[in-house]
């Protein structure tokens, strides 16, 4: 019984250090916006494209309702998500062995009278990854899912930017 009770103070005890230190899960932290601007218009060339669905998704997430211009607080201007993929290092049969994967997408807001509120901001993620030369098909997909992934870890980048402009009273 003590021992289950020491245990648990333990637990207890971690849980207490970590979460005055300011620890957070992932994504449990939101984005503190201006009054008001909680409702925004995505402005974008390609609406119905996965990094457009992305930012709607994440943003909803955090608490920004999606309208139409009429109704607006802010306007989100979003430029194209750009992939690059670099070679970083070659094997000893002269064939790729590491790769470096680089998103990156230029975004600005707009107030409701079309001025703007925050700069062109260029949000940009990278990750690195070990090749296979022999498993082309097991790359591509997993190249594929870090794309997904850079997707969203950008559209969570800008909302934070977004936050911190606004609470930065610029």
């Amino acid at each position: 019984m003590s021992r289950r009770f020491a245990r648990y103070s333990v637990i207890l005890g971690i849980t207490c250090l970590l979460a005055a230190c300011g620890v957070q899960l992932r994504g449990t932290g939101g984005a503190t916006l201006p009054p008001g601007g909680d409702k925004m218009h995505l402005v974008t060339g390609n609406p119905n494209g996965e990094f457009s669905q992305t930012v709607r998704t994440v943003f909803t997430t955090n608490g920004i309702q999606w309208t139409d211009k009429a109704n607006v607080s802010y306007s989100l201007l979003l430029g194209p998500d750009r992939f690059n993929q670099t070679n970083l290092s070659l094997n000893r049969e002269a064939r790729v062995s590491q790769l470096e994967l680089t998103m990156q997408t230029t975004f600005s807001v707009l107030d409701a009278n079309g001025q703007e509120v925050m700069p062109d901001t260029t949000a940009v993620v990278m990750r690195q990854m070990e090749n296979d030369p022999r498993n082309v098909m097991g790359k591509s997909e997993e190249i594929r899912i870090l794309q997904s992934e850079m997707r969203t870890e950008l559209a969570q980048q800008m909302i934070r930017r977004i936050g911190f402009f606004a609470t930065s009273g610029k």
